[in-house]
């Protein structure tokens, strides 16, 4: 299995195997990214079923265009994550506006409605993403200080850094996490930004 610290080599490797067609390769893609496919899109659409739905499709799409992804555009990681934000939103969209139909509310309340939805679920995606893609000990001041509920003092203790240094973890942290709402920000993985 390829080094976890040298993704871009892999990830040229990767695309570069699919290409060919190698199945072996699928399978080694699903096993590394399956959970961050689905975690993203059970996060943008809250049902399990869809979420597996998506993840099915995205693995197809995969498999089908390997030549989509393209190396020099940045990580593999996140190339699949942005397909799978927008088929996930496309999902989304599409069993809202059906569901908007059936009823008869096609107003444009409900319309700004389901925006404001499909807005809040590709926040709450991204955010999930760039946690999960922050550096390990930036990860661990966060969550020691959210889920735990440690200030800074308390999380140098329990990660055994100096002061300074947990505050500036917890900064950056921080920093990394205000993209979630800034599309267009460097926090938020090329072409996964927007909710389009």
């Amino acid at each position: 299995m390829a080094k976890k610290d040298a993704p871009p080599r892999w990830d040229r490797k990767m695309q570069q195997r699919l290409a060919r067609g190698e199945a072996a390769a699928l399978g080694e893609l699903y096993d590394r990214f399956a959970s961050l496919v689905h975690g993203l899109a059970h996060r943008v659409l809250g049902d399990e079923r869809a979420a597996d739905g998506i993840t099915r499709e995205v693995f197809a799409h995969v498999w089908e265009n390997p030549d989509a992804y393209d190396p020099k555009q940045g990580p593999l990681r996140t190339w699949v994550a942005a397909l799978t934000h927008r088929l996930a939103v496309q999902r989304l969209r599409a069993t809202e506006t059906a569901a908007l139909a059936e009823t008869g509310h096609g107003s444009a309340a409900a319309t700004e409605e389901l925006e404001h939805k499909v807005r809040h679920a590709s926040v709450a995606a991204r955010a999930d993403y760039i946690v999960q893609a922050m550096p390990a000990p930036l990860r661990a001041a966060l969550e020691l200080a959210y889920f735990q509920r440690r200030d800074y003092r308390q999380t140098a203790a329990d990660l055994g850094v100096t002061e300074d240094e947990a505050r500036r973890r917890l900064r950056l942290g921080l920093q990394l996490l205000s993209t979630a709402h800034d599309t267009a920000s460097p926090g938020a993985p090329p072409g996964y930004g927007g909710a389009a």
